[in-house]
């Protein structure tokens, strides 16, 4: 009876309403329905060309692209000044092994190839972060995805709401499966996806190109802390890498559109992308912590790291997390993969982010080395070395 009289009333509010020339009320809204997952697609870096004379790889001009026009004699020259802000990503930990914790801009010094910089914005990891799960899904690794989405809820539970997380699968091509999102539900769904076994079925691994690809798509355009967290052998199919290191730059005078490892580099040195490597691989017993102090400042792709017993693809893959900054784990020593997840998620939940204009003004092409400085205080700090300015058009 309680109920027939309810929908009475709702009868009579209508037809009140609708003499009045009004609306009828509004019934309660349905239960809104969950995000729907986005189609994955493949990310192409279209044709790419490189610069005769800069050395930089870029998009190919497209064929009825209009030239620059020359300027007028006389006229001054006209220099396009790349003035960007520089994000430094540091973690400070004190002599117990703990991080320090509520430290302030003015408790830090920054130095650009030796020259003190002004701090021009602060964070203690209160704004988002932009973070990539990059998997390889080559068969040699495809066994390891399986604990995937245990290790998503890991992550996810330690990193704040408002940070955003997208998710790459890659073979010989990269498969977008999510951008980034701060819908957790979304993250889970992801993983599951039937794509990654699709992606699976190539047995081709062109490591170096997905994560050129993610830095590239992902990550233009964002600020604040930016990390890659990459699941891989180390073993790349694409770039030809040897322990020559000329295998890993451009050839002189190169014009091909060929991606190399210092392409990859440079793409992550730019945008001030981290990245955390997790190596499927056993850990070589040489590169102990004290091995790695010794040879900091020099490039792994040594024949000292080869005599050393370090199998090529791990100096490349360590290489590579040295130049960008981040971290490189072994899964076989380091327990699960949501173990390793959650010791990220933490390290970014404890980083400073100093960021500063570069006082020169017009920062000049190529790699400028960085020094973060904690003074009066012991502390074991960690941030990427360097970063690296593109070549400008004139």
């Amino acid at each position: 009876m309680k109920r027939r009289a309810i929908c009475n009333l709702f009868a009579l509010l209508c037809a009140g309403a609708l003499a009045a020339g009004g609306q009828p009320p509004q019934a309660p809204p349905k239960t809104a329905q969950r995000a729907k997952l986005p189609k994955p697609r493949v990310l192409d870096p279209g044709e790419l060309e490189r610069d005769g004379e800069t050395g930089e790889l870029q998009r190919a001009r497209s064929k009825g692209a209009a030239e620059a026009k020359p300027a007028r004699p006389g006229a001054p020259d006209t220099i396009r000044a790349r003035v960007s802000l520089v994000e430094v990503g540091c973690t400070a930990l004190g002599n117990d092994g703990k991080s320090l914790r509520g430290l302030r801009a003015e408790d830090f010094r920054i130095f650009e190839d030796g020259v003190e910089q002004r701090i021009a914005h602060f964070d203690a990891s209160t704004e988002p972060a932009s973070l990539a799960l990059v998997m390889d899904a080559s068969p040699s690794i495809y066994r390891e995805l399986g604990e995937m989405r245990a290790a998503a809820r890991a992550l996810a539970a330690n990193l704040a709401p408002q940070d955003e997380v997208g998710v790459v699968a890659f073979s010989r091509e990269a498969h977008l499966l999510l951008p980034p999102t701060r819908d957790r539900a979304l993250l889970e769904r992801a993983l599951q996806s039937p794509e990654l076994a699709r992606v699976a079925n190539e047995s081709t691994s062109n490591i170096y190109r997905a994560v050129y690809l993610t830095a590239r798509e992902l990550f233009a355009g964002r600020s604040g802390r930016k990390a890659i967290l990459l699941l891989t052998d180390g073993q790349d199919s694409g770039l030809g890498l040897s322990w020559n290191p000329a295998s890993a730059s451009p050839r002189a005078g190169e014009t091909a559109g060929r991606l190399t490892f210092e392409d990859v580099i440079r793409e992550l040195a730019a945008e001030g992308i981290e990245v955390y490597a997790i190596s499927t691989e056993p850990h070589p017993r040489a590169m102990t912590p004290e091995w790695m102090a010794a040879h900091r400042g020099r490039t792994l792709i040594a024949e000292e790291t080869r005599s050393a017993g370090v199998p090529a693809y791990t100096a490349y893959l360590t290489e590579l997390v040295r130049r960008a900054g981040g971290q490189v784990y072994f899964l076989r020593e380091t327990g699960t993969l949501g173990d390793v997840y959650r010791r990220i998620a933490e390290t970014l939940r404890e980083q400073y982010t100093l960021s500063y204009y570069p006082s020169a003004g017009l920062a000049k092409p190529g790699w400028r080395a960085l020094r973060v400085e904690l003074p009066g205080r012991p502390a074991a700090l960690t941030y990427r070395a360097a970063y690296y300015v593109p070549p400008s058009a004139n």
